[in-house]
């Protein structure tokens, strides 16, 4: 788990780390929310947020390892990562 995490994160080890990451995030500003909202295109339906971009970055990192555990744990396929990662 990454240094910057809160103990409220949900522990996984680094290689389901790893591979989260290597899922696209889209992260935009909500006003109206006053957070950003973290979608992830490979995994339709996926949402979460942060009050700050970094927080967002480790709720979605969060986010995928959790829905990929899911789809395997029920039998299901694990779409592939389709884009490359931008640095902020």
């Amino acid at each position: 788990m990454s240094d910057d995490r809160d103990e409220t994160s949900i522990p996984f080890n680094q290689d389901e780390l790893d591979e989260a990451k290597r899922y696209s995030l889209v992260i935009e500003w909500s006003l109206r929310d006053d957070a950003f909202l973290v979608s992830v295109p490979e995994l339709p339906g996926l949402r979460t947020h942060g009050a700050t971009h970094t927080e967002a970055v480790a709720m979605g990192e969060d986010a995928i390892a959790v829905w990929l555990d899911g789809l395997r744990a029920t039998g299901q396929v694990v779409p592939a990562p389709r884009f490359a990662a931008v640095p902020a």
